[in-house]
């Protein structure tokens, strides 16, 4: 049936919120030189969403700060970690770097969709993919455009981390439900 929404098989038991990170990547805000408006920005971004961001760090641009940053914070962790700054052509912008060298597997479709939301979008470098069971995706460092990258991909995203679990989640089509079994 067209437009069916399958209800929870366990009554009224509410879905968890997705627990978020969020890593600024930025030598300026390390040293205090300059303000966090796009960490602040998915901060407040997430909480619209109805997702619990549990942490918020910041660490200094370059591949080996961003790869360490990223395996301290998807360790153990199960949601989402969603990066702002890095992603351009500055000669410290390494975020992409730093998270391939992490990455389990890279989720492109992702990254493709976040630089389709604007004319800029095509100057990230910015790159998705999971490390265990987080999702990570790399925004650029303003505050607008950090924002803009995450709702291209909002609607996903809680459907992407769940599945990094035991892929028990029902396919939004409504086929292929459930881990495979034969």
């Amino acid at each position: 049936m067209a437009g069916h929404h399958q209800g929870s098989e366990h009554g009224s038991e509410p879905e968890a919120p997705l627990r978020v990170k969020v890593l600024t990547v930025s030598d300026g805000v390390v040293h205090g030189v300059r303000e966090d408006r796009s960490g602040a920005a998915l901060v407040e971004r997430c909480g619209a969403e109805g997702w619990t961001v549990v942490e918020a760090a910041v660490t200094a641009d370059g591949t080996d700060e961003v790869a360490a940053a990223l395996r301290r914070l998807a360790d153990g962790f199960h949601g989402l970690v969603v990066t702002t700054g890095g992603t351009g052509f500055g000669p410290r912008d390494r975020t992409p770097e730093g998270t391939l060298a992490v990455l389990d597997r890279q989720a492109p479709g992702l990254a493709e969709a976040m630089r389709l939301v604007n004319p800029l979008g095509r100057l990230s470098r910015g790159v998705a993919g999971t490390v265990g069971t987080t999702l990570v995706l790399n925004t650029p460092g303003s505050s607008k455009g950090c924002v803009e990258c995450l709702e291209a991909v909002v609607d996903v995203v809680p459907h992407a981390v769940r599945l990094l679990v035991d892929n028990a989640d029902p396919h939004p089509s409504g086929e292929g439900s459930g881990p495979a079994h034969g």
